[in-house]
């Protein structure tokens, strides 16, 4: 494998899959810049080479370097990688945007619809940037950070309306252990993403409560179906949610409804387990973006008239319209008819 070495990526922020993609981007060569909020972080990153609000038991790249200064993380920078919360973007970019350079490509790793507006990232990005849909780029697919903090095979795919951009975040980001590939459907990577947190509850409030693999399994498998719905009522294409942002976010979506890793699932776990929203925001100490999603997920449904059920009963429950095991008897006395 030939590696993209002279490219340059600024990621901003230094959570846990903003640092995750940073490793990867820097051990495929990529010269890297994390953009951290706080002058601690980006001191250890520095100098210790070491996250300590994240990943403390894990060494990064020597060559992997930080700032706070958004003005300098972004200097020449072939890519601006994002990953902050959903709900934030906003605001955050805006600030950011009079830093961005005229061929910078914008990289979304985010996996949430905007509450306000029931916008996507990418939407987002071209609104507040004003860069233009074919410099905004998606990366999505079946990936725990912890588990690419620890050099562990994966995948995922990058979406882009201009396959030339998608191919050099490609290169990018390719190594031994990260396995980029691309597509244009940015929308159907987008959805895929996103919805899937909202089906990753689902499955955490089961198993929360007791349910064996079996409701898990189904939950799974469903969850797919009405995400799949929405996506192809906006215009995505049916095969991207069987790929690595589909079925592969069903690889996203099983890792993310299967691994005790996934914070959207241990959410759910904890509800399941009879905690109040407040107290399973407090344990589970990471940005949910299923929780923030759901609503706007299930107002993209209406307005396309798509059916989503689960969606529908995860979005009531969250907003404590329905008790836990009225969700539950919800979705199974839903009438029988033919599989789509």
């Amino acid at each position: 494998m030939t590696q993209h070495r002279s490219a340059r990526a600024a990621v901003f922020s230094a959570g846990s899959w903003g640092t995750a993609v940073a490793k990867i981007l820097a051990d495929a060569g990529t010269s890297v810049i994390v953009h951290a909020r706080r002058n601690e972080i980006a001191d250890a990153i520095n100098t210790q080479h070491r996250n300590p609000g994240y990943f403390p038991d894990i060494e990064l790249p020597a060559a992997l370097t930080a700032t706070t200064d958004p003005a300098a993380a972004l200097d020449g920078a072939d890519f601006m990688v994002l990953s902050i919360p959903a709900q934030t973007l906003r605001a955050n970019l805006a600030a950011w945007a009079p830093h961005i350079g005229p061929d910078t490509v914008i990289v979304s790793l985010m996996k949430g619809i905007e509450q306000s507006s029931h916008l996507r990232a990418s939407q987002i990005i071209t609104e507040v940037s004003g860069v233009s849909s074919d410099r905004v780029a998606v990366l999505s697919g079946p990936n725990l950070a912890r588990e690419i903090m620890e050099g562990q095979p994966a995948a995922a795919t990058v979406a882009c309306a201009d396959e030339t951009a998608a191919h050099r975040f490609q290169q990018a980001c390719h190594t031994g252990y990260f396995r980029p590939y691309t597509s244009t459907d940015v929308t159907g990577c987008e959805l895929g993403g996103a919805v899937k947190n909202v089906i990753a509850l689902a499955v955490g409030i089961a198993s929360g409560m007791g349910l064996g693999h079996n409701a898990q399994a189904m939950l799974i498998t469903r969850g797919l179906a009405e995400t799949t719905r929405l996506a192809v009522a906006m215009g995505a294409h049916p095969a991207t949610l069987a790929g690595l942002s589909g079925l592969g976010d069903l690889g996203d979506l099983v890792a993310t409804c299967s691994s005790p890793l996934s914070r959207n699932r241990t959410f759910g776990t904890h509800l399941g387990q009879g905690l109040s929203i407040e107290e399973a925001t407090a344990a589970t100490r990471q940005t949910t973006e299923g929780v923030k999603s759901a609503e706007a997920i299930l107002a993209l449904a209406r307005a396309h008239d798509a059916e989503m059920p689960i969606t529908e009963v995860i979005s009531a429950l969250l907003h404590e319209k329905v008790t836990l095991n009225e969700a539950a008897a919800t979705l199974m006395q839903r009438p029988p008819k033919p599989e789509r």
